[in-house]
């Protein structure tokens, strides 16, 4: 899937003849990394007059030139929406900006908010998405204190547009397009039997000319005459080839990654075994590297944290703060876990 036929032509598109791919000599190097699309978005922040430069979705804080702030729980209290999801996740936090790399990481505990940030970056940007997902006057209000500040064309200095393919893709997504694609299968085999005795009434009923009507039997009946059964059906049915959940859930990911797109994961890693999770983690970097597609995932799994030069922000940590993959508490949880099994891997 890393390597698939789409992927193959858009490197090709996008990559020198002679400029390939290695993932361990990556995993040497530090991510080359620039601004695009959302180059920094920052959450809602309250006015003053010393407001900072306009960028970034800003939570409500209370700002200096410089610099943002959370209000503490006594200026929270004066807020008008101070109890109301989601502007209760974070001000705790001391979470103000929110600056992109090629490829940004929101990781955290359940309930820390992660899904959410994609939810309100996807609503400001106004990014495409399938999935819906639960918002009420509280969440667009939010949103609407929300400002960001796209990349600079170096050239032009001029706003960089966000490509019009760009689009947020949810577990929910992935759910459906398996779902439909066994509904499909489904309805298919229910028409099989149907197919099959038209085939054969077709074939051996005398046909008689009694109306207009009758065209489409004879259709059907000179059809069958230099067909088999089998071949009759088939061009009726359209069966999808049956694969895991996880082979499609890659197959979902490679045709709706195109080529310059910014694009929104979350927890990308359902319903993926290890090791597609680490075809995914290929696909992602082969993607941002040549294709010039841009990330901002949330997720827990370790391989797309370890993806060479992400920027991880730690929405466990108070205040939140960007770290290593090698710093969060579950993968330090992981390698202790394994280092007291190591014998058990070894001989």
């Amino acid at each position: 899937y890393g390597s698939s036929q789409l992927l193959r032509q858009r490197v090709q598109h996008h990559a020198s003849p002679h400029r390939t791919y290695d993932r361990n000599q990556t995993q040497k190097q530090d991510a080359a990394v620039y601004h695009r699309q959302a180059d920094c978005i920052s959450l809602p922040r309250r006015e003053s007059s010393e407001a900072g430069h306009y960028g970034s979705h800003r939570f409500p804080v209370k700002s200096s030139r410089y610099s943002f702030y959370m209000p503490d729980l006594i200026k929270e209290s004066e807020y008008l929406y101070c109890s109301a999801y989601p502007f209760s996740l974070y001000t705790k936090r001391e979470f103000t900006d929110i600056h992109f790399s090629n490829i940004t990481i929101f990781y955290g505990g359940n309930g820390s908010g992660k899904s959410t940030l994609l939810n309100i970056i996807n609503e400001k940007l106004n990014l495409q998405r399938k999935a819906s997902f639960y918002k009420d006057e509280h969440f667009d209000k939010f949103v609407s204190y929300c400002k960001a500040r796209l990349a600079v064309d170096e050239i032009t200095d001029n706003d960089i547009k966000i490509p019009k393919n760009s689009k947020i893709i949810a577990s929910e997504d992935i759910a459906k397009y398996i779902i439909d694609i066994r509904n499909k299968n489904i309805n298919n085999s229910e028409n099989t039997e149907k197919y099959k005795k038209e085939y054969l009434d077709a074939k051996f009923t005398p046909y008689k000319n009694s109306s207009l009507s009758d065209y489409e039997y004879l259709k059907r009946k000179t059809e069958t005459l230099s067909v088999t059964q089998s071949e009759y059906v088939r061009r009726r049915t359209s069966f999808v080839r049956q694969h895991s959940n996880g082979e499609w859930a890659l197959k979902y990911y490679d045709s709706e990654l195109e080529n310059d797109g910014l694009y929104l994961l979350d927890e990308p890693e359902n319903s993926l075994a290890p090791n597609f999770q680490l075809k995914l983690m290929d696909l992602i970097i082969e993607c941002s590297r040549f294709c010039g597609c841009q990330f901002i995932i949330s997720t827990h799994s370790p391989f797309i944290l370890s993806i060479p030069g992400a920027k991880i922000y730690n929405l466990d940590k108070n205040p939140v703060e960007v770290c290593k993959w090698s710093e969060l508490d579950n993968m330090k949880l992981y390698y202790e876990f394994f280092k007291r099994h190591d014998g058990d891997f070894e001989g």
